[in-house]
């Protein structure tokens, strides 16, 4: 299996739980969550009782409706029907793909105060209303999101190690990396973005080292978001579609704010919320909010109507964008990865930026000023994130965050940013495609440490 972050979450919430909560994994569709599971049971328990209800037939389900006040016989019922002898106090019982029966989520409130066993579910879409109809959300259930693995996470699989230990150090202490380092890890990033963190792609980049059977593992992936689209967004899965498909274009304009016009000349915001919700609820987008009035409490200023759609996996976005083929030679691959063919940058840039913040914990937000009022200068800055500000004795300070993938560039936004909010703003990072410098409180950093942020 590959390495996976959230394998250390697991272990702190086994130890410092002790049985006192379940455990729920929220995720993408192929995203790890049930090899990771499985895994985890299997190494650091007696016993590992999964109960997919994705394929569980209507046997396994009546038992929890019979059972639900008969703990005994549903544990016996269960234990005999997946041959899995259970140990009190040491057994995880895995509830996969949870969000196909509501009720199994329901009972964990009771299940959890029984206290003879541990618990985690796994599932996606779990607040879309059918998911949730007839069921009290127990409050025992603590939850953490899988995301696919990032850039950290791929180096350790490519067997990096040693290089993801060295770009961590260079960048606590702002120093570059020598040449030849800083060539090979940007080559790795392209690799990356091509490959992206879907952990099957992954593993059969790892293996192969080609492309071409990634892609045809991405295209399923794709394949099966749209199956769930038509399952899942019964009523608006056309307005779903619509933006999911559009993500290459938008990203691939100058200006990356979802136009929806673009969609449908009377497409508005309001009747496409729920679209944009359901992307970002089962995990395939992550959604970028602007924020009118930046402070260190950036949600208090979303404004919701204006927004960046980013694909969650930026290799799905790679395979979205050449969804025109059936399929993606080899050398097509080959000739992006060495910059032959002009396959958007700064879309590919700016996607896999998002989804390294976003891995890191942080909310996506933009801000832009269109420069349209009187005495207004035009700006827009990719991404802010709030990080303690070593001049402000390590207090948080909103930090902008540009993307760059050109050679040349400017970064007027940058200038107008630091001098219309002052003593609010704490370092400025510039991600590019050169090597790092800090010129004051602005750094600029090669984009492959954009997983340290």
């Amino acid at each position: 299996m590959l390495k996976r972050k959230a394998y250390d979450r697991l272990l702190e919430w086994k130890k410092n739980r002790n049985g006192k909560t379940a455990l729920l994994i929220e995720g993408a569709r192929r995203v790890g969550k049930s090899t990771l599971v499985e895994e985890f049971g299997r190494n650091e328990y007696a016993s590992c009782l999964i109960v997919d209800f994705f394929q569980a037939p209507a046997e396994v389900r009546q038992y929890f409706e019979d059972y639900r006040t008969d703990f005994d016989t549903l544990f016996l019922y269960l234990s005999t029907y997946y041959g899995v002898d259970l140990h009190e106090r040491d057994t995880l019982i895995v509830f996969d793909e949870v969000q196909m029966f509501p009720t199994a989520r329901g009972l964990l409130k009771y299940l959890v105060a029984d206290g003879r066993y541990d618990y985690i579910e796994t599932g996606s879409l779990l607040s879309i209303k059918q998911n949730v109809d007839g069921i009290v959300v127990p409050s025992e259930e603590e939850s953490f999101e899988l995301n696919p693995l990032d850039f950290e996470e791929f180096l350790w699989g490519m067997g990096e190690e040693k290089l993801v230990t060295l770009i961590r150090r260079q960048f606590d202490s702002l120093k570059p990396l020598p040449d030849g380092l800083h060539r090979r890890a940007m080559g790795l990033l392209r690799e990356y973005i091509l490959v992206g963190g879907m952990p099957g792609p992954v593993s059969i980049y790892v293996a192969q080292r080609r492309f071409e059977p990634v892609d045809t593992a991405k295209r399923q992936i794709l394949s099966l978001y749209r199956n769930d689209v038509a399952r899942f967004a019964r009523g608006y899965e056309f307005k779903v579609v619509s933006v999911l498909d559009g993500i290459p274009g938008q990203l691939s304009k100058h200006e990356k704010k979802f136009t929806l016009s673009s969609i449908s000349k009377n497409a508005r915001m309001r009747s496409y919320e729920e679209a944009f919700f359901w992307l970002a609820d089962a995990r395939i987008a992550n959604i970028c909010f602007a924020c009118s009035d930046p402070g260190v409490g950036l949600s208090l200023n979303m404004t919701q109507s204006s927004l960046k759609c980013y694909l969650a996996d930026t290799g799905l976005l790679v395979s979205l964008a050449f969804a025109d083929n059936a399929h993606t030679d080899e050398s097509v691959y080959r000739a992006v990865l060495r910059g032959e063919i002009g396959l958007n940058e700064g879309m590919l840039t700016e996607n896999v930026v998002a989804q390294m913040i976003h891995a890191n914990g942080h909310r996506l937000f933009f801000y832009s000023q269109s420069g349209k009022r009187e005495g207004e200068e035009r700006m827009e800055v990719d991404f802010l994130i709030v990080r303690p500000y070593a001049d402000a004795a390590m207090k948080p300070r909103v930090c902008p965050v540009e993307v760059k993938s050109p050679r040349q560039y400017g970064t007027k936004s940058l200038d107008r940013f630091k001098e219309k909010f002052g003593k609010r703003v704490g370092t400025q990072y510039v991600l590019h495609p050169k090597q790092l410098k800090v010129d004051g409180d602005r750094a600029y950093l090669p984009l492959y440490m954009g997983f340290c942020l």
